[in-house]
């Protein structure tokens, strides 16, 4: 199975920035430093069950130091090595940099399979590869925050926070030792769907520029075009949700581990998901042709504008890039295509949005929560009532000008204040827009850049090199 293959997707993220690097005209030490990770910690620890006592192998990884803390996600999967660890802490890196998010990369594995642990087991595991982190001094707020990836959620992180807590309990800000915790445990509103509605937005500023999708033959705007999703996970549940709901896209197919399901006249993702709750599968979906397990992969050969592959690494290889039908491959997952299948691809006329780029959604609002946790204030606790009676107090003046009356629901719409799912909301859209059109110009500027992933790299590693030198880390 290509996702067995991590050696392949470190080796693709590093060809990527090779590709890049040399339209940089950076040193060469500059870029080997860039390109290095900084920290590998490897780790095997006893957790006891009953009587039984199984070791646990974990990894965390700190790409890079040119900024304080590091960042990323802690992934739990029977898939877990030292190079895939590594292919996704330097991928953060760049990540963070494209959406100027001031971290330096980091990453986390255990390997597990979630699924063949109880509740309390998954605890004993997280908490023990806490203590671990904190021995290593690997976890603080100003050192290195973790987050969910695959196979985590709000619930290992707190635990996370709360074993933290127990060693640090002076630390007033031991809350931004972890983002993606519960709400109610110093999370933030928004974080949940965060990576999914950044892909949303990437995908809707890549539709709205005409001269790029006239090139592929497509109309301007989502309205109407056609997404295939393989992934049903938080990152391609909400990406089809919000596509679907906000975007006027039609989700034609969708794959998960139990096999995959095509409809021409689209699916009703909010349906789907209450039939697959109540079912245990998505197969045999009402309208639907059903493909079983073995051939789940092939989704992404299903014909439709926008493909989202949103599971693991190493999904879009040079064995089926020949048959990608899509016009534009949104990279949800991090590393789907391989850098031959991205050859293939680009030299096909097709569109790639990066996953550096395209799923930075995730840490974008970790940013805002770990700023939530460090300023131990929520966001609009202090202006929301106040923007709302100024708002208030502008449409009586408009009122009293006019002679004409707003009713009390036009009222609540304009003089609403903002909460704090709105702030985040309106952060995320920001910061996508932005960067999608930094890395665009970048394209646009130097001609011998033919893909979006080239940019994405290039601005990165600009902006990285540029704190190197600018904070007087490079000799």
């Amino acid at each position: 199975m290509a996702n067995n293959q991590p050696d392949v997707f470190y080796e693709s993220v590093q060809k990527y920035f090779d590709n890049a690097a040399i339209h940089t005209g950076l040193p060469d030490g500059l870029l080997s430093q860039i390109k290095a990770c900084n920290a590998v910690y490897r780790i095997h620890f006893p957790v006891k069950f009953g009587n039984e006592v199984k070791v646990i192998e974990a990894y965390r990884v700190q790409h890079s130091h040119h900024r304080s803390p590091t960042k990323g996600g802690i992934r739990y999967s029977n898939h877990v090595n030292q190079e895939e660890v590594m292919a996704l802490a330097t991928l953060m890196t760049y990540k963070c940099a494209i959406v100027d998010v001031p971290f330096g990369g980091a990453k986390g594995g255990v390997k597990i399979n979630p699924w063949e642990y109880t509740p309390g087991q998954l605890e004993k595991i997280t908490r023990r590869y806490t203590t671990e982190l904190i021995r290593r001094n690997f976890i603080g707020p100003a050192i290195d925050v973790p987050a969910p990836d695959y196979g985590t959620g709000p619930r290992e992180m707190s635990w996370i926070y709360d074993t933290y807590r127990s060693f640090h309990s002076g630390d007033i800000d031991a809350a931004g030792c972890v983002t993606g915790k519960p709400v109610t445990q110093n999370g933030i509103r928004g974080r949940t769907e965060a990576t999914g509605r950044g892909v949303y937005y990437g995908i809707r500023e890549a539709c709205s520029v005409s001269e790029d999708m006239k090139k592929l033959g497509l109309t301007t705007g989502t309205e109407g075009k056609t997404m295939v999703v393989q992934g049903l996970g938080n990152v391609g549940s909400y990406t089809a949700m919000i596509s679907q709901d906000e975007g006027g896209i039609s989700i034609v197919g969708v794959s998960e581990v139990e096999g995959a399901i095509y409809k021409k006249d689209g699916i009703d993702i909010h349906d789907l998901l209450k039939f697959r709750a109540e079912n245990g599968s998505i197969l045999n979906y009402p309208g639907a042709k059903s493909f079983p397990k073995e051939r789940r992969r092939e989704v992404m050969e299903f014909e439709c504008d926008i493909l989202v592959p949103a599971a693991l690494e190493n999904q879009i290889d040079k064995e089926n890039a020949k048959r990608i039908k899509a016009k534009i491959i949104a990279e949800a997952a991090n590393g789907p295509v391989t850098a031959e299948a991205q050859k293939i691809m680009v030299e096909a006329g097709k569109m790639i949005l990066p996953d550096l780029y395209l799923n930075a959604g995730g840490v974008t609002v970790s940013y805002f929560e770990w700023l939530k946790n460090l300023s131990h204030m929520r966001f609009g606790r202090m202006d929301k009532r106040f923007n709302q009676q100024t708002y208030s107090n502008i449409i009586n003046v408009v009122e009293e000008l006019t002679g004409k009356s707003v009713n009390d629901a036009q009222r609540a719409m304009i003089a609403r204040g903002a909460d704090e799912i709105d702030l985040v909301r309106s952060g995320l859209e920001e910061t996508m827009i932005v960067a999608y059109h930094q890395i665009r110009e970048i394209q646009k500027r130097k001609r011998s850049i033919k893909d979006l992933r080239t940019a994405a790299f290039v601005n990165a590693i600009n902006k990285i090199a540029s704190d190197y030198t600018s904070f007087g880390i490079w000799p």
